[in-house]
């Protein structure tokens, strides 16, 4: 755990908000690459990127505090706008994001599919940033564990505060039992979804447009899914499931549904053709 990057005086730059910039920057050059490689001008997409990162980390915001008001903002509401502490939900803000995508989509007479398939490309990869920045500020911990890579988090730490409050461990402990590392193991998951979906969108943009997008969307519900099982930070519950564990069951479904239907169509397409050159 690392939460300040650099604490030097009045300059103070905390690590989770320096991944989320690394992040934004990094789906950003590579979103320019697709651009250039299927002959789209990356200037015009400026203000929708922009637009999506702000709403973004404000819908994730959002969702987060709904999510944990009573354990860490009915007490101290002023923490709600320290974004650069950590703290959000990944779902709330894709949700927001996407809302902002279709109107934008609308205004400027955009086909959506196609685009949708280039900005899901690059999303794993911003994801993949933010979730270091999960592991340096301690927020989104895994299940107690001794496995050999579970880790202790400092006092302080979000880990250490639950553990003190379920009564696990001693106020004067100086780290928290050692916990599974989900934040890496996200990060990991959802930088290999990166680079399947970069293989999968050069190969079909053109042919099945939606494709792409349908299969970043069963990519990260599987893995959400499976993280949600490891995780051990308080989690809001839905029945049996977790919010997050729920969203992904109809992420998936959406997902085949986007998938199917860009092949059906790719399979279309490609009958037609043979159709008008026989």
């Amino acid at each position: 755990m690392h939460p300040d990057l650099i604490s030097i005086g009045f300059l103070h730059i905390k690590t989770y908000g320096a991944c989320m910039a690394l992040g934004f920057l990094a789906a950003w050059q590579v979103l320019s690459w697709l651009c250039r490689r299927t002959g789209r001008a990356s200037d015009a997409l400026t203000g929708l990127v922009t637009w999506m990162m702000v709403c973004g980390v404000v819908g994730a915001r959002v969702a987060y505090v709904i999510e944990h008001w009573h354990q860490e903002f009915a007490a101290h509401p002023e923490r709600i706008v320290r974004v650069d502490q950590g703290g959000l939900m990944f779902y709330g803000g894709l949700i927001l994001a996407i809302g902002v995508f279709l109107l934008w989509c609308r205004l400027k007479k955009e086909r959506i599919l196609p685009l949708a398939d280039m900005m899901t490309t690059v999303i794993p990869l911003g994801h993949a940033f933010g979730r270091i920045g999960c592991f340096f500020y301690g927020c989104c911990y895994g299940r107690l564990s001794q496995a050999a890579c579970a880790v202790s988090f400092p006092r302080g730490s979000p880990a250490w505060y639950e553990q003190t409050s379920a009564g696990l461990i001693n106020s004067s402990a100086q780290a928290s039992l050692p916990v599974l590392p989900t934040q890496l193991f996200e990060a990991a998951a959802v930088a290999t979804l990166f680079a399947v979906l970069v293989f999968v969108y050069i190969r079909f943009w053109k042919s099945r447009p939606g494709f792409t997008t349908g299969i970043y969307l069963i990519g990260y519900a599987l893995i959400r899914f499976g993280m949600e099982v490891l995780r051990g930070d308080p989690r809001a519950a839905i029945g049996p499931l977790s919010i997050g564990q729920t969203i992904s069951l109809a992420l998936l479904l959406t997902g085949v549904a986007f998938a199917i239907s860009a092949c059906r169509r790719g399979g279309d397409s490609a009958e037609r053709k043979e159709e008008g050159e026989g």
